[in-house]
């Protein structure tokens, strides 16, 4: 079989090592991919949200299956693309894709179907905005309705805060059109939590729970990023509560899209904040998130493609997956500065010896990484992923810290907080 995996992360290097432990090592191409996966398929140089080349490589390569990771290729309808050309191609179509790709549109699902969230207001005007949040004078979450990299999220503490905020998106537009519309809400206390799982058509079939780390210093102080690190499964979300979290926040929406003729398909991603009065949802992603995917597929032992194509061509069955009960914990190494500005080209050694210090508990997954005359270089903010498995939690979090100490780059950050939580 011939695949295309869209992306460039450390969730697509995951994906494609994963499809390559089958027996019958399927054909990857990965769109645009990076040196990490290099290792695993042919890297094309198509960007991940140009859906016209990417139609044009699928056509070109023969290619049987499309797998989407990022949620641009979602939003901008590769889905829609491949159905039309009569390809198999996991993830939702366009509309159902707006629940990731509009936090408003989201809003109104949820609300239409019952399901916990934070109050909210949505604006499209700064000044009216701005009124808003001095009147409320408390903390608030500002949001920009748009995508933004995971990083058009500011926790405000306070109207300054908040006002700054609102300036950045809507007057600054430093998220460009994703900031246009904002949302303001209440700022939820609690833990986070990741609620993953396979959905088509009202089928549910739940993956272990995981817990991302969002802020880029430890004790989740600085600004949010696409992720610094993460875990499976989360002690805040047992095995034993997974049905009835699914009951409470993964059918309802799938009911919801139903009715409104855009049925879905893929991956379900509920961010959830468990707060004193129950769990309440902070965001849906209609897609693997990164780097949850990560510990989620190092944890995994059913077949992955055999599920996605189950999805893709309508036939899910309900039936449990089968994972490892070792828990997984993935570091994530930035450049110095992300999610702001950053240097780059730095080069990376040690990856080898990292995966060795464990055999087959350890694996490094590239992201920001790029191949140039037999160097493995920095090209991103979020550079790659040492991700572990252990007996337990505690355990996991030793192999990959262990694991780190063999990586060597120039400017490189990480936190050295991930899984506390929930040791604790």
């Amino acid at each position: 079989m011939r695949i295309l995996i869209i992306g460039s992360g450390g969730r697509e290097h995951a994906l494609a090592w994963k499809l390559r432990q089958r027996a019958d090592k399927p054909e990857l191409f990965i769109a645009p991919g990076n040196g990490g996966t290099a290792l695993e398929g042919e890297n094309v140089p198509v960007p991940d949200g140009d859906i016209p080349a990417l139609m044009r490589c699928i056509r070109e390569k023969a290619v049987d299956f499309v797998i989407p990771g990022p949620e641009l290729s979602l939003v901008r309808g590769i889905v829609d693309a491949c159905r039309e050309a009569g390809v198999p191609c996991f993830g939702p179509e366009r509309k159902a894709a707006m629940l990731e790709g509009s936090k408003a549109f989201a809003k109104e699902i949820m609300r239409e179907a019952g399901v916990p969230t934070a109050d909210f207001r949505v604006f499209d005007d700064h000044d009216a905005a701005a009124r808003y949040v001095r009147e409320r004078n408390r903390p608030l979450v500002i949001k920009a309705d748009g995508l933004a990299a995971g990083k058009g999220v500011v926790v405000a503490e306070d109207a300054a805060t908040a006002l700054n905020a609102l300036r950045g998106m809507m007057i600054d537009g430093i998220f460009g059109p994703a900031g246009e519309t904002v949302l303001i809400e209440e700022l939820l206390t609690g833990e986070e939590v990741s609620f993953l799982a396979f959905c088509q058509g009202e089928a549910v079939v739940p993956l272990p729970s995981a817990q991302d780390h969002k802020a880029v210093f430890d004790g989740d102080a600085g600004p949010n990023t696409g992720g610094m690190g993460a875990y499976s499964p989360a002690p805040l979300l047992s095995e034993d509560r997974h049905e009835d979290m699914a009951r409470r926040v993964i059918r309802p929406v799938l009911r919801a899209l139903r009715k409104r003729g855009c049925p879905f398909s893929g991956v379900l991603y509920a961010g959830l904040m468990m707060t004193g009065d129950g769990p309440k949802v902070l965001e849906f992603n209609t897609r693997f998130g990164d780097p949850e995917c990560q510990p989620l597929l190092m944890r995994l032992e059913d077949d992955l493609l055999d599920v996605m194509l189950a999805c893709a061509r309508g036939r899910l069955e309900e039936r449990p997956l089968r994972f490892t009960p070792q828990s997984s914990l993935c570091v994530v190494l930035a450049a110095r500065g992300y999610p702001g500005g950053y240097p780059s080209g730095m080069i990376i050694n040690g990856i080898d010896r990292a995966e060795e210090s464990l055999p087959g508990m350890v694996k490094v997954f590239q992201a920001g990484t790029r191949l140039a005359e037999g160097s493995l270089l920095a090209s991103g903010g979020r550079v790659l992923g040492v991700t572990a498995l252990g007996a337990d939690l505690g355990e996991a979090r030793h192999n990959a810290y262990a694991a780190m100490e063999h990586i060597r780059m120039e400017h490189g950050h990480f936190r050295r907080d991930i899984g506390a939580r929930g040791l604790r």
